[in-house]
């Protein structure tokens, strides 16, 4: 499962250049370590994986495995890539439609947002209800973001249902990118803590939000673990393998 060494400078250069063109049905998956356990066991989000066109490690748990498996893996947060994008993007008109959410968050986002970069482009927001949608009311929901003609289309619908949804719309969305960012919409919506800079910076960020949602980090963390385990050992074997060569 391919994982990006580009640079922000890289990754943000490569994004614009399909929004200049026009050139619709790129996608950026976001890999963290629980990402990368459902990789392994889940043969459609393993292939969504690798059908990205930039798949930036979102977690310290991957830059571990990496350095154990001898790769310098740099870490590329999706909260951080939405700011970088808005940033970088502002100047440039890039046009931003921001789908999922609970109800309300996703205007809060962009209120937010627009306050930190007074000339971001919203082209659109939508929340879809907590259920699965019909066929109608899919057709009518990419009716709406096509009329909107965004340059980038970001999902926050959670891990594994926001890799889906926007597999199935490829080639549907008219827009050259997407890119699902989950809890991103809660932290720039301030609707859930974000934890503190110092704390991102030192790989704690999974113990941050444990803290704060233990009921609900338990479970999702356990696979990250088992992750993160397994290819620390892979890496180790295969290092002791080589010695003993």
């Amino acid at each position: 499962m391919p994982v990006t060494l580009a640079s922000w400078t890289e990754i943000l250069h490569e994004i614009d250049a399909a929004i200049q063109a026009r050139d619709p049905g790129h996608y950026i998956s976001v890999t963290n370590t629980e990402s990368m356990y459902h990789g392994l066991h889940l043969p459609e989000h393993r292939e969504f994986i690798r059908s990205a066109d930039i798949s930036v490690c979102d977690g310290v748990g991957v830059s571990l495995v990496g350095r154990f498996n001898g790769l310098d893996i740099p870490r590329r947060h999706g909260p951080v890539l939405q700011l970088a994008c808005c940033e970088y993007g502002e100047s440039r008109g890039w046009r931003h439609f921001f789908y999922g959410g609970k109800e309300g968050v996703a205007e809060l986002l962009v209120e937010n947002l627009q306050r930190q970069y007074p000339g971001l482009v919203c082209a659109g927001t939508h929340t879809p209800p907590f259920r699965e949608l019909t066929a109608e009311e899919d057709d009518e929901v990419v009716a709406l973001i096509n009329e909107a003609r965004p340059d980038i289309v970001w999902v926050g619908l959670g891990l594994l249902k926001q890799e889906r949804w926007i597999a199935q719309h490829l080639g549907r969305i008219d827009a050259p990118w997407m890119a699902g960012v989950g809890a991103a919409f809660d932290y720039h919506a301030g609707v859930v803590p974000w934890a503190p800079a110092p704390i991102r910076a030192a790989g704690l960020e999974w113990l941050f939000r444990l803290v704060l949602q233990p009921r609900l980090r338990a479970r999702r963390y356990w696979w990250s673990l088992r992750f993160v385990l397994s290819g620390v050992a892979d890496g180790l074997y295969s290092r002791v393998s080589r010695a003993a060569k």
